[in-house]
């Protein structure tokens, strides 16, 4: 089925989809349809494909003749704007139990097209545990022709109850030369690039396209990774520290500056501000105050987990850095993530014990919890660079 076609590296995940879509068409024409169900669970580590497996998916089961990619339903689910298709991601830390009940009240229509009523819910595992016990009860009784999409990292991060209850498919993470090889023939991006972005990307899809395709990317990735040599003393850790939290957060405003005003600039036009007539003025009818504020709740939100997944990656990136170093200084015969930057992995290695890349990595570990944790991202990242230093 040609909506599976951008899968990389999933052949087991897709045989599986492939035959549900295939009893599910069975369904829609009154047949049985074995092998279909009516909750899946999609796992898989980091630029595994784990919502791009569920929107293909999605496609196949809303398409009429299974996924082909090309019809105006393929077309729509792929845009986001298929009217059966409900696709729903967490913009802040968490996924509310009121935005879940909105949810499900959304999900509980019958498809307007005949086929199927499909709620894509990204991020899954970010769901608080009202809104989890609210998601199970839907799951547990849904209307018959209602498919639940749940994307998490790991099978573990949901709850038993709603993990039971659902068909899991697990995602690997594909090899870096099935990863340059779809970069080289559908991106059209250089071979010699392909090869360095899938390799620094770590099978990384969607990270490997953006490392080939925007230098400013790769800038980033340049200027993290130069981190390592940086830290020759205290006030250069916490320079480094200082950096690196200032460009998470610039990075979180370039992202949602623009998003952050269209949205306010529509919720004050729907409550009438500028408005004129009778019983309007220029300013917020009742309710809209409480609306705004709101709206600023969750748009600080989604500002703080941008920021703070741009830190995250910004730590795996230093994660795949002292791995490289490990390797070196055992002598493993594996390819580095980080080979373009050989001459410093080379000079770290040759300067510190495999111990003490250790303790590095245990740092690096460290300040991911922390932050997870809420813990001042500052003061995080400073400890964090004092023990990377030499």
């Amino acid at each position: 089925m040609a909506v599976f076609d951008d899968l990389v590296g999933q052949e087991q995940a897709v045989a599986v989809l492939a035959r549900a879509a295939a009893a599910a068409r069975e369904v829609v024409e009154g047949g049985r349809g074995a092998g279909m169900t009516h909750a899946w669970l999609f796992t898989g580590p980091p630029g595994a494909g784990r919502e791009e497996a569920a929107r293909a998916f999605a496609a196949a089961l809303l398409c009429p003749d299974g996924g082909c990619g090309h019809c105006d339903q393929c077309h729509q689910v792929f845009i986001g704007s298929h009217p059966d298709l409900e696709s729903v991601r967490p913009e802040g830390l968490s996924y509310s139990v009121k935005q879940t009940r909105e949810l499900i009240l959304r999900a509980a229509g019958a498809p307007t097209q005949g086929r199927w009523r499909v709620i894509l819910f990204e991020d899954a595992d970010r769901a608080t545990e009202s809104a989890a016990n609210a998601l199970l009860k839907a799951i547990e009784e849904p209307p018959p022709r209602t498919v639940w999409l749940l994307c998490a990292p790991a099978p573990d991060d949901m709850m038993i109850t709603i993990r039971s209850r659902c068909r899991v498919v697990n995602l690997v993470t594909p090899a870096p030369k099935a990863v340059a090889h779809v970069l080289a023939t559908r991106d059209s991006v250089p071979p010699d690039i392909a090869r360095f972005a899938a390799r620094a990307a770590q099978g990384h899809i969607s990270r490997a396209r953006a490392l080939a395709l925007d230098e400013g990317v790769r800038r980033r990735r340049e200027a993290v990774l130069s981190i390592p040599r940086s830290l020759t003393g205290v006030g250069e850790c916490v320079s480094a520290a200082e950096r690196l939290v200032k460009t998470s957060e610039e990075e979180a405003a370039a992202a949602t500056a623009a998003l952050n005003e269209n949205e306010t600039a529509e919720l004050r036009k729907l409550y009438g501000e500028g408005s004129t007539g009778k019983g309007l003025n220029r300013g917020l009818v009742r309710g809209g105050a409480g609306a705004l504020k709101e709206l600023e709740d969750r748009q600080k939100s989604r500002a703080t987990r941008i920021k703070r997944d741009s830190l995250d990656a910004a730590l795996l990136e230093l994660v795949s850095f002292y791995r490289d170093v490990l390797a070196m200084q055992f002598g493993a015969g594996v390819e580095l993530a980080n080979d373009d930057l050989r001459f410093d992995l080379d000079q770290l290695a040759k300067a510190s014990t495999p111990e003490e890349t250790l303790r590095r990595v245990d740092a690096i570990m460290r300040c991911r919890e922390r932050l997870a944790a809420n813990v001042n991202p500052q003061m995080a990242v400073e400890a964090m660079m004092l023990s990377l230093r030499p």
